[in-house]
């Protein structure tokens, strides 16, 4: 399957670019921080969102170069990315992400925390330096979400009363307000009428929306090796996602085990398997499939360009990761 980021050959050197800049912008003062930013900001991320906003900026005014405002805002969009990672990481204790040693297993609990603080606080430095009240409440707005999705998922362990709608905005939170919200900051800095800026708002959100809902069935159907993390290890510590709403449905047993949090022997074995012989999973993929497709018909109003054809292969391309 073609990789992710053999799909952002527009802006190829864009990323490169950033990646350099995102080093130098967190480490230059301090050694630690420096050799945190080269775990972080290594050959190894696929850098999905700045590559969303760089191929945004490109393809609204196709004739016109990346402004250096673009250029900061797929920076700080990283930044704010990979602080929330940093942090989730410490808070899940997870020893890897997709097969690479987190921050805190290299560095320690401290260095990671006060990095991600870091990370948040200097891209809301930069932030307030782009001098546009706009992009900087977009912005601040998704820092806002992302620690309401870590709340509402904290709040939500084992509880099979939540609906679809309750897991979309969690997942919005989560995940689809920072493509959403940084796509629409693209808009705005690029001086788009605020029905083209919604628009591509509303490309971000479906996109991401989808990037999460696909993330929640490889939970399931991907191997420990490929997650680099234990597989359906959502559900294991609680976190209802879609295929497991869908199957409760299905199979009220499914709801009795989730409510006595796999106190019994095989619980958690014998839920995995009810959520395959459901079509919990099947599901799932039919509303990641709308999401998607959503995403793609918002892309249809950009004028023709090698940038807007990357961004509707990149919404192709979170659907077919379950292929």
């Amino acid at each position: 399957m073609t990789s992710a980021t053999s799909l952002f050959s527009p802006v190829e050197a864009d990323l490169a670019l950033l990646t350099d800049n995102l080093k130098n912008l967190v480490g230059a003062r301090h050694k630690i921080l420096y050799a945190a930013a080269e775990h972080l900001f290594g050959a190894g991320g696929k850098r999905i969102r700045p590559a969303i906003v760089l191929l945004l900026a490109r393809a609204v005014t196709p004739e016109k170069e990346l402004t250096a405002c673009h250029r900061r805002l797929a920076e700080i969009t990283e930044m704010i990315h990979t602080a929330s990672l940093v942090h989730d990481d410490v808070v899940d204790e997870s020893a890897t992400r997709r097969g690479v040693p987190t921050v805190h297993s290299q560095f320690g609990n401290k260095v990671a925390v006060l990095a991600g603080d870091f990370l948040f606080a200097q891209s809301s430095w930069y932030l307030a330096n782009l001098d546009n009240l706009d992009v900087v409440k977009l912005l601040s707005r998704v820092i806002m979400d992302l620690a309401e999705g870590e709340i509402r998922q904290g709040l939500k362990q084992f509880d099979t009363s939540l609906s679809l709608d309750a897991y979309l905005d969690k997942s919005y939170y989560k995940t689809a307000t920072l493509i959403a919200n940084s796509s629409k900051a693209v808009g705005v800095l690029s001086n788009l009428p605020e029905d083209e800026a919604e628009n591509l708002y509303q490309f971000g959100r479906h996109l991401g929306l989808a990037y999460q809902i696909v993330d929640d069935i490889l939970d399931f159907t991907s191997s420990d090796e490929v997650l680099g993390k234990p597989a359906a290890s959502d559900l294991r510590s609680g976190n209802l996602t879609a295929p497991v709403l869908y199957a409760m449905q299905e199979v009220p047993y499914l709801k009795t085990l989730i409510e006595r949090e796999f106190s019994q022997l095989e619980d958690i074995e014998q839920a995995i398997d009810l959520v395959h012989n459901s079509s919990g999973l099947n599901q799932a993929m039919n509303l990641a499939n709308h999401h998607g497709q959503q995403a793609i018909k918002c892309l249809s109003k950009l004028p023709p360009s090698a940038s807007r054809q990357a961004l509707e292969d990149i919404s192709d391309y979170v659907l077919r990761r379950l292929k």
